[in-house]
């Protein structure tokens, strides 16, 4: 069964924990997250429910789109369907009015576990 965050829904936990020191094979989460994290306003002390992140094969959110991956109301994103990491992708998340896109590659969908800070959250506008 494949998981996957949508928007509107609320059926993540653990917001800015990372997800995946649970949800992987042998850990206690349900289900086994390829790419798991959360998503904070500007503020950075509240969430951004409703966004969209963008994993795709060149920065900025250019190439070929590997997969969309919904937002939550309760800012959190993750799935289980499999990506294929390669030598990397990128990730972009897309709020109302603001797109933020990684500078670098991404080898690992654990995104709390560099962005759980609070200088080091996720966030948009």
């Amino acid at each position: 069964e494949t998981k996957i965050s949508w928007n509107n829904t609320e059926e993540s936990h653990n917001l800015g924990q990372n997800c995946m020191s649970c949800h992987v094979l042998g850990g206690s989460g349900e289900g086994w997250s390829t790419i798991a994290g959360s998503l904070y306003d500007n503020t950075q002390t509240s969430v951004y429910p409703n966004g969209n992140v963008k994993i795709t094969t060149e920065p900025n959110g250019a190439g070929t789109v590997v997969k969309t991956i919904e937002i939550d109301s309760k800012g959190n994103f993750y799935t289980t369907a499999d990506i294929a990491f390669g030598e990397g992708i990128y990730a972009s998340v897309q709020g109302n009015s603001e797109t933020k896109s990684m500078v670098g590659k991404i080898t690992t969908g654990a995104c709390n576990s560099c962005h759980s800070s609070t200088d080091m959250r996720i966030w948009t506008k």
